[in-house]
């Protein structure tokens, strides 16, 4: 080969080389990227996660909703019933605050918490007429609040762990109140 020949086969190879560069500068959009395995990993977590804290900031509104109820209906128990509603409701604020809302790129949000310091209001919410049973049913829906709470413990993060077991001793302290305390 000449000299002409290997000069005419570099100036080849590097417009070739060039092409290839300047084709790789088009105006297409590259294929979307699929999400890694960690990734994906780490979405499912933060699913369980947001669920986990929507199903326990539900038992505790499910519970503020009796309190409620209890105390539309018997009006005399607020005293009694005032203290450990406003704790319900700290509860079921404390437990949405990491939020319930999941913003992975794949995800679509959920419902984030509503507000818990609302006044009492009437609910739907069935109540005995006679006020040592409605009791009995609030001791009944603090236990049955409790109960969902350290089931939760299970698959709950370390710190939402912690918070769940204080929220589900409190409630376990709440039904004592509500009806072996009043004996005392």
């Amino acid at each position: 080969m000449t000299t002409t020949g290997r000069r005419a086969l570099l100036t080849a190879g590097v417009s070739a080389a060039a092409a290839a560069a300047v084709s790789g500068c088009t105006s297409e959009k590259p294929a979307p990227r699929k999400p890694g395995a960690a990734e994906l990993e780490a979405e499912r977590v933060a699913r369980a996660e947001a669920a986990l804290r929507l199903r326990s900031v539900t038992a505790s509104r499910t519970l503020l909703e009796r309190y409620d109820a209890a105390l539309a209906a018997h009006p005399a128990l607020a005293p009694r019933l005032n203290p450990l509603r406003r704790s319900v409701a700290a509860h079921a604020e404390a437990l949405g605050e990491g939020g319930t809302t999941v913003r992975p790129a794949t995800a679509a949000p959920t419902a984030a918490p509503a507000s818990t310091s609302a006044k009492p209001t009437a609910s739907p919410v069935p109540v005995a007429t006679d006020p040592r049973a409605a009791l009995k049913e609030l001791a009944t829906a603090e236990r049955t609040a409790s109960d969902a709470h350290t089931a939760a413990l299970l698959t709950a993060p370390p710190e939402y762990a912690r918070l769940l077991a204080s929220v589900a001793a409190a409630g376990a302290a709440h039904a004592y109140l509500l009806t072996e305390g009043a004996r005392a």
